[in-house]
């Protein structure tokens, strides 16, 4: 992982009775996208308090949000892509975030 990747942190509000059939079709392109070479990593949450409000954490190893772009347009992407409108309850909610510093627990003392 690199201070340098692009991050998005995306908001998904899904439609109560279509939640199985997005978190299907999220793990499905996860899984597609985990094969891409510049894929580093992706965390899918589930909000607490609200079932419907799902986020999305994701890193590239990518210069740019318009080289991701680029790089993104795939026949895989767009099938995904014509599904959303059926299982969201609005346009999702993406934000690009830049990486500034990073804690982990430390390894245990001896």
């Amino acid at each position: 992982m690199s201070d340098r990747d692009l991050v998005f942190y995306v908001k998904c509000r899904v439609k109560p009775e279509r939640a199985e059939d997005w978190l299907q079709a999220v793990r499905a392109i996860i899984d597609r996208m985990s094969q891409e070479e510049t894929f580093v990593s992706c965390r899918l949450h589930r909000d607490a308090q609200d079932p419907t409000l799902f986020t999305l954490y994701e890193r590239w190893a990518e210069p740019s949000v318009e080289a991701f772009l680029q790089n993104q347009d795939k026949p895989y992407r767009r099938e995904y892509e014509a599904l959303l409108p059926d299982l969201l309850q609005g346009p999702r909610e993406p934000q690009v975030l830049e990486p500034l510093e990073a804690w982990h627990r430390a390894a245990p003392r001896d």
